[in-house]
């Protein structure tokens, strides 16, 4: 390929296809696609302009939809059951530190457009927006290895129709909100038989009846041995999960009805208590029994997996609850087991990659934007200073839905600029930051974007350098 680039190009997003030559340049106003050597009928996806030998159109959504439908690798497709990971990145500015990390490590295929319904509310962004960003980043780093997308812990019909057209390939079914953990908890069995009796299976073809004598005295033949699916242990997990089933399948059934390329991942991770192998065993086995096909399953696993630190708990205990779960999706599958809240748990990953060989997928979602603040600390102190006060300010409004553990008084009440980079590691002040991106991008939006593009070498070697340490035990396996 032999062009001739100018200084305002990314020289390694120069790729050639179909005999013509794409490439981003920086420019006074933003970025722009250039493309040489198209004919008119490549050319008429675009909104653009000739100049010269060349063709110009502006970092658009139109032209981000017309690029992935030139540019076969930047489509999202499905990953299966290869070894996956997702990086959500909450300011659309990441993507490219993000695919230096997956160059840089190699094995583990990415998913760079994942973002939750949740989150792309508190950052005024729709799925277009996630997924358009993903795409000028992709493109920007010369990634060619293919790209995923992720409609994450998705709740609603609304949303999941947002998503796929959009454009996502990867949907996030989540109806945990339907766990019944007074079922879990129940110390007599009496009450755990009459949560049962109350629910209403007629959406899923099914009865009470029907479920315990398709499970009751049942057994699985494990690996490491025999899990036999005794009455109470049965009847509890129809108690405690039989709602999620249901409303999972609903949503389920709602994508299969758009008729879009599609592969599911069922989460019941945000809730308090661990999901048993029992648990994992009928909900997995029903979705079989309905005729759904899953790529991956994200249990609750034991422990806490808080935002942005590393795991609580005990890693022996977390070991062997992964190798019976990845047991479990081995036998009932095969397909993956997901790891949510999966950022800076650097100590675990080994145990999780190792225990379901490599069969898993990452997701990580916060981490990017608070590592980002570290370029913000170094370039305006000042400015953090002013987002760790309102992240302090609005804390109680932002914990909801998150698991934390972060002390807010134990932060600094007027930290010197030489420690601002430092309150970005420590876990108080991190957790704090963390989930305080929603109310810091309404009021601080611009001014950090405005310094992380300015920055933006250094930004990407931020991001690149921390999702190396999170890729490189999984790309072992």
């Amino acid at each position: 390929m032999s062009v001739n680039l100018p200084v305002e190009a990314y020289e390694v997003s120069l790729v050639s296809h179909g005999g013509s030559q794409f490439w981003l340049e920086r420019t006074t106003s933003g970025k722009e696609l250039v493309v040489s050597g198209a004919d008119d009928s490549t050319l008429a996806a675009f909104d653009g302009r000739q100049e010269g030998e060349v063709f110009r159109a502006e970092a658009s959504p139109e032209n981000a939809r017309a690029l992935r439908g030139t540019l076969p690798w930047l489509k999202p497709r499905l990953w299966g059951l290869e070894t996956s990971a997702g990086t959500g990145d909450r300011l659309g500015l990441c993507t490219p530190g993000h695919a230096r990390a997956f160059d840089a490590v190699g094995g583990v295929n990415p998913v760079f457009a994942q973002q939750s319904t949740r989150e792309m509310g508190r950052t005024h962004r729709t799925p277009r927006n996630v997924l358009d960003d993903a795409t000028w980043g992709t493109f920007e780093a010369g990634w060619t290895g293919g790209v995923g997308a992720d409609a994450d812990h998705q709740k609603t019909e609304e949303s999941l129709s947002e998503c796929a057209e959009a454009g996502f390939v990867f949907y996030t079914i989540d109806p945990g909100d339907g766990m019944d953990m007074d079922a879990h908890e129940a110390d007599d069995e009496a009450t755990v038989r009459r949560k049962a009796a109350g629910l209403d299976f007629s959406s899923v073809d099914t009865t009470l009846e029907d479920l315990a004598s398709r499970y009751v005295g049942t057994s699985i033949d494990l690996e490491s041995g025999r899990l036999v699916l005794d009455e109470e242990s049965v009847y509890r997990a129809i108690a405690k999960a039989g709602p999620a089933i249901t409303r999972g399948v609903e949503l389920i059934r709602h994508v299969d009805s758009l008729g879009v390329e599609r592969e599911y991942e069922f989460a019941i991770d945000e809730t308090d208590k661990p999901t048993t192998a029992v648990e994992h065993a009928i909900i997995v086995s029903e979705l079989n029994r309905l005729g759904v096909d899953i790529v991956s399953f994200a249990p609750r696993w034991v422990g806490q997996f808080e935002k942005g630190v590393e795991y609580i708990g005990s890693r022996e205990a977390l070991r062997a609850d992964f190798r019976q779960h990845a047991e479990l999706a081995r036998a009932l599958g095969p397909y993956k087991l997901s790891l949510h809240s999966g950022s800076d748990k650097f100590s675990i990953y080994p145990a999780f990659a190792e225990e379901t060989r490599g069969v898993c997928h990452l997701k990580t979602a916060g981490t990017s934007w608070v590592e980002a603040l570290r370029v913000v600390a170094r370039h305006d102190p000042a400015l953090l200073r002013e987002v760790l006060a309102l992240s302090l300010e609005s804390f109680e409004e932002n914990r909801h839905s998150y698991h934390l553990s972060c002390d807010p008084t134990r932060i600094p009440a007027n930290p010197a600029d030489g420690q601002m980079d430092q309150l970005i590691t420590d876990l108080d002040s991190r957790q704090v930051m963390h989930v305080g991106y929603g109310a810091v991008l309404e009021q601080f939006g611009d001014r950090i974007k405005d310094i992380l593009r300015a920055n933006e070498e250094e930004l990407y070697g931020v991001i690149r350098d921390h999702f190396v340490a999170h890729l490189e035990p999984f790309a072992r396996h």
